[in-house]
C-alpha cells in the first residue's frame, strides 16, 4: 500500500531527500514522537513498568499521529492515561470495534483522543488525534510482566523497535486495515498496521529515550546483572539496585537485562483471593533438579537462511546449527533443511532421517557452513516437511527452528502447525537485536517445547548449552495437576498443555480457584524410566495483584491460539469477556481515551505515520529514498530447484523520486541485506489499478466541478463530455470497476445528433451533473474486523 503524508503549508520546509524516509522538516522540528520514557520496578520474579509516549504537533493545523511499537509479549497492559495542556483522560478498556468507532467518532467532532491496540502479542499500534499545534500530549501505559526464569538466570527484556516482517500470500482487494507500507494479504490481513516506515541511517535521533529499572531481589540471593546490548549505569543502595541507561541511545534493539541468583530449588503456589468475588488466582511454580538420561532420539533442524539473517545472525545461526548437528550421537537420526523461499538439504544426505554418524554429521556441517542468508522467509513449508520427517517416528522426536522469526503471517503458521505437532516437541532458537520474540514463544509453547533467544555473538556459547539440554530428553513428561483442598475453576489453567520439565527450567502454571484460598496442588508425571514423579505445594495466601493480570494475560493467549482454530463466536466473546473483566488488553479489545472538550471543530488533522529505526545490524535499502521492501521486479526465470544454493535473480530496488513525500508502494516485506525475493506481479497490479481507478476519479471530479460551473450545455460541450466520458470510461474499465451508470449516459450522449429541445437538454444535463457526482463521491466501505480470524 502507499502511505501519504499530506503536504505541508508553505510555511514550512519541504521533505528532505537526503534526510531518511519520513524526514519532513518544519521550524519547529520534524516527527511527532519525541520522547519514549520506561519505567521498570522489579520485585522478585516480576517487573511493574510505565511505559510515556511524548507527541508534539511541529505543524501548523492540528494533528493525527499513528505509532506502531513492540512491547514483551507477555506483559499485561492494564492502564491507559491521556495528558494534554491541563486535561487528564484515564483511558476505558472496550470491545475493539466499540473502540475504534469512539476513536474516529471524537476526532471527527474535534476533540483529543488516544488509542491503543494489539496487532501481535508483542506488537501495538497507538493513535493519537488533535493534537493542536506546537501542543504536546503524553501517553502512559502501565504493564506488568513476568520474567522467564531458567538456568538460575532471570531476563528482563523490553522491546523497542518493530523489524520489517516478510509478507507473504496474495494481497486483499479492500481497504488497508492500516496505514503502513505493505499491503494487506490473504496471509497476514493486518499486513499494512505492522509494517511502519523505516528511517534510513543518518537521520538525526528523533526520540528522547530514557530507561530506568529499579531491582528488588525481595529476598532472592541476587548475585550479577548483566546488561547486554546497552551501557547503563548502576546505583545501589542497600539490597536495592538502579539501572539507567546512559542518554543519547536510539530505539533500535531491545533493551536487555540478565539477573543471576545463587542456584536453589523452588516450589511454591501462590494463592490470591479476589477482593470482590468468592475466587481467586493461583501461581504455582515448581523447579526440577536432576539431569535427563541420553535416549535414542530423531531430530530435524530446520534453519532460516532469508535475507533477513544477514549478518552476524547468519554467522551466528550456522554456529548455532552445528553446535547442534555436533551433540548427536550415534543412536539418533536426523535431517537439516535449510530455507529461504526454497528448501535446500545437505548433498549426498537422501531425503529421509540419517544416523548421526561421523560422516553424516561432517556432511551436515560442511553444508551449514556454505550457507549465506537470501530470500524471502517461507516458513510453512520446511516446518511442514519437518513434521512429515517426524510423523512415523518411534524415538524422542524434536523438531528445532533457527531464525528471528521475523514474518508477519504467525497465526497462519500456527493454525498450520497445530494438528501436526502431535508428540514433536519444538525447540526455537531466535537470533536477532529485535527478534520476534512473541511468535517462537508461542511456537515453542505449541510444540510443549523451549524458546531460547540469542542477541548477539558474545552469547551464544552460553545459550546453546541451554540449548543442549533442552533437546535432550525432558525430566519428567505426560505432566498433570491435581488439586487437594482447592477448588479450580474449569478451562482456566495455563498453559492449557503442561508440556514437560526440564532441567533448569521451571515450570509455571497459574489459574482461578473457588473458595477459601486454602489446600494444595501436586504435579504428577513420568520420568524417562516409565517410573511415576509428583511434586506437592501447599498454598500460600498473598495480596500481590499482579498475579491477576499475568494469569489474564497468558490465559487470554491461550485462548486466542484456540480461536485461530475454531474461529467460532463463541471463543471470541469468552476472549472478549474475560479482557474486560480482568482489565488487561487483548487482540480483541482496545483501550481507548476520549476528552470531552472540542479542541479543533471544523479542521481535519494532519496524519503523520511516525518511522521506526532500521534495526541495529540491519542493512539498509540500497535506495536512499526506497521504502524497505518494496515491490520488487519480477525474476529473470524461475526459482531454483531445491540444492543449487543459487538465489532468485534480482536487479535491484525501483529508484525512487527525489524528494518524494510518501512511501512507495510495496507488496512483500524484503529483509534487508542480500537479494530479495521479487513480489508476484500481481500484486503491483493490484496496487496500480487502485491508483489507476484514484486518478480517474479525481479527473471526474475535476471535470464534474467544471460542468457545475455551467448553467446549461450546448451542443459543442455534450461533443466534448462524450469524448472526455468514453476516454474515462475505457481506463476505469481496465482495471475493474463497474461503469455501468457512465455506459448508460455515455449510450444517450451518443444519441444525441440534432439539438435538443430545452427541456429534453436540462433533463439530460441534470442527469449528467447527478450520475458524475454519485460515481465520484467516496462510498464508505464497511471496515473490515482484521482482528478476527478469516475463513
Amino acid at each position: 500500500m502507499t502511505v501519504h503524508i499530506s503536504p505541508l503549508p508553505d510555511s514550512e520546509a519541504p521533505p528532505d531527500p537526503e534526510g531518511g524516509l519520513g524526514a519532513l522538516s518544519t521550524d519547529r522540528g520534524n516527527l511527532p514522537l519525541d520522547s519514549v520514557d520506561i519505567k521498570a520496578s522489579i520485585t522478585g520474579l516480576a517487573a511493574g513498568i510505565e511505559l510515556t509516549q511524548g507527541f508534539r504537533n511541529p505543524f501548523d493545523v492540528p494533528l493525527e499521529a499513528t505509532y506502531v511499537f513492540p512491547l514483551p509479549d507477555r506483559a499485561a497492559v492494564t492502564a491507559l492515561r491521556m495528558e494534554a495542556a491541563d486535561r487528564v483522560i484515564e483511558g476505558v478498556l472496550k470491545e475493539r470495534e466499540q473502540a475504534r468507532h469512539d476513536y474516529d467518532a471524537a476526532i471527527a467532532a474535534g476533540r483529543r483522543a488516544a488509542i491503543a491496540e494489539e496487532d501481535r502479542p508483542d506488537v501495538f499500534t497507538m493513535r493519537v488525534g488533535n493534537i493542536l499545534p506546537g501542543e504536546r500530549v503524553t501517553i502512559r501505559l502501565t504493564l506488568n510482566q513476568p520474567l522467564p526464569y531458567e538456568d538460575d538466570q532471570a531476563t528482563f527484556r523490553f522491546p523497542l523497535v518493530v523489524a520489517p516482517r516478510y509478507i507473504p500470500g496474495t494481497p486483499l482487494d479492500d481497504s488497508p486495515a492500516g496505514d503502513g507500507v505493505a499491503s494487506d494479504t490473504d496471509a497476514v490481513p493486518d499486513a499494512s498496521r505492522i509494517s511502519p516506515p523505516v528511517l534510513l541511517p543518518g537521520f538525526p535521533n528523533p526520540v528522547r529515550l530514557s530507561i530506568s529499572v529499579d531491582v528488588d531481589p525481595a529476598g532472592l540471593p541476587l548475585t550479577e546483572i548483566h546488561s547486554a546490548l546497552h551501557v547503563v549505569a548502576e546505583e545501589s543502595e542497600g539490597e536495592r539496585t538502579t539501572i539507567r541507561l546512559r542518554p543519547g541511545e536510539r530505539l533500535d534493539r531491545d533493551f536487555l537485562l540478565r539477573l543471576t541468583y545463587t542456584p536453589q530449588e523452588t516450589a511454591s503456589l501462590t494463592l490470591v483471593p479476589d477482593d470482590d468475588s468468592e475466587e481467586g488466582t493461583f501461581t504455582l511454580t515448581v523447579l526440577p533438579t536432576g539431569r535427563h538420561r541420553p535416549r535414542p532420539r530423531d531430530v530435524v533442524l530446520v534453519l532460516d537462511r532469508s535475507g533477513s539473517m544477514h549478518g552476524w545472525k547468519m554467522i551466528a545461526a550456522r554456529r548455532a546449527a552445528a553446535r547442534i548437528v555436533d551433540t548427536l550421537r550415534s543412536t539418533d537420526n536426523f535431517a537439516v533443511l535449510a530455507f529461504d523461499n526454497v528448501v535446500e538439504r545437505p548433498p549426498n544426505l537422501g531425503p529421509g532421517l540419517l544416523p548421526g554418524s561421523d560422516r553424516n554429521r561432517f556432511r551436515a556441517v560442511e553444508f551449514l557452513a556454505k550457507l549465506e542468508a537470501r530470500g524471502g522467509t517461507e516458513m510453512i513449508g520446511p516446518l511442514t516437511n519437518a513434521c512429515d520427517l517426524l510423523r512415523d517416528s518411534g524415538s524422542d522426536r524434536v523438531l528445532i527452528l533457527i531464525t528471528d522469526g521475523q514474518v508477519g503471517n504467525e497465526d497462519q503458521i500456527l493454525a498450520h502447525l497445530g494438528p501436526r505437532l502431535h508428540g514433536i516437541r519444538v525447540h526455537t532458537v531466535g537470533i536477532d537485536r529485535a527478534v520476534n520474540a512473541g511468535f517462537l514463544q508461542r511456537l515453542a509453547q505449541t510444540g510443549q517445547g523451549r524458546c531460547e533467544l540469542v542477541e548477539s555473538e558474545n552469547r551464544l556459547d552460553e545459550a546453546m548449552e541451554h540449548i543442549h539440554h533442552r533437546v535432550g530428553a525432558p525430566l519428567v513428561t505426560d505432566l498433570r495437576l491435581v488439586p487437594d483442598g482447592l477448588r479450580l475453576v474449569p478451562d482456566t489453567v495455563t498453559p492449557s498443555r503442561l508440556g514437560a520439565l526440564y532441567p533448569g527450567v521451571p515450570l509455571v502454571i497459574s489459574g482461578r480457584f473457588q473458595g477459601p484460598p486454602q489446600g494444595s496442588l501436586t504435579v504428577h508425571g513420568v520420568t524417562p524410566e516409565g517410573t511415576a514423579w509428583q511434586q506437592r505445594s501447599t498454598g500460600v495466601v498473598s495480596s500481590d495483584g499482579t498475579v491477576v493480570s499475568l494469569w489474564a494475560r497468558a490465559h487470554l493467549r491461550d485462548l486466542e491460539d484456540r480461536y485461530l482454530t475454531s474461529g467460532s463466536a463463541d471463543s471470541e466473546r469468552q476472549i472478549v469477556d474475560t479482557s474486560l473483566r480482568f482489565g488487561v488488553l487483548c487482540r480483541f479489545t482496545a483501550f481507548v481515551a476520549v476528552d470531552s472538550r472540542v479542541v479543533a471543530e471544523g479542521e481535519t488533522p494532519h496524519h503523520v505515520v511516525q518511522p521506526v529505526e532500521l534495526p541495529a545490524g540491519w542493512s539498509a535499502p540500497a535506495t536512499p529514498m526506497a521504502a524497505y521492501g518494496a515491490a520488487m521486479p519480477a525474476p529473470a526465470g524461475p526459482l531454483p530447484p531445491a540444492g543449487t544454493g543459487a538465489p532468485p535473480a534480482y536487479a535491484g530496488p525501483p529508484p525512487a523520486a527525489p524528494g518524494s513525500a510518501h512511501v512507495p508502494a510495496r507488496a512483500r516485506a524484503r529483509r534487508p541485506g542480500s537479494a530479495p525475493i521479487p513480489a508476484p506481479r500481481r500484486r503491483d497490479t493490484a496496487r496500480t489499478n487502485t491508483s489507476e481507478l484514484n486518478e480517474t476519479r479525481e479527473r471526474l471530479a475535476d471535470y464534474l466541478r467544471r460542468l457545475t460551473s455551467t448553467p446549461i450545455a450546448d451542443q459543442a460541450l455534450l461533443a466534448e463530455l462524450l469524448a472526455f466520458l468514453e476516454a474515462n470510461v475505457q481506463r476505469l474499465e481496465s482495471v475493474g470497476t463497474d461503469v455501468s451508470p457512465l455506459s448508460a449516459l455515455i449510450t444517450d450522449l451518443q444519441a444525441v445528433r440534432t439539438p435538443l429541445d430545452a427541456p429534453s437538454l436540462e433533463q439530460l444535463w441534470n442527469r449528467t451533473i447527478t450520475t458524475l457526482t454519485d460515481f465520484t463521491t467516496p462510498k464508505p466501505r464497511p471496515k473490515r474486523p482484521f482482528w478476527k480470524r478469516t475463513p
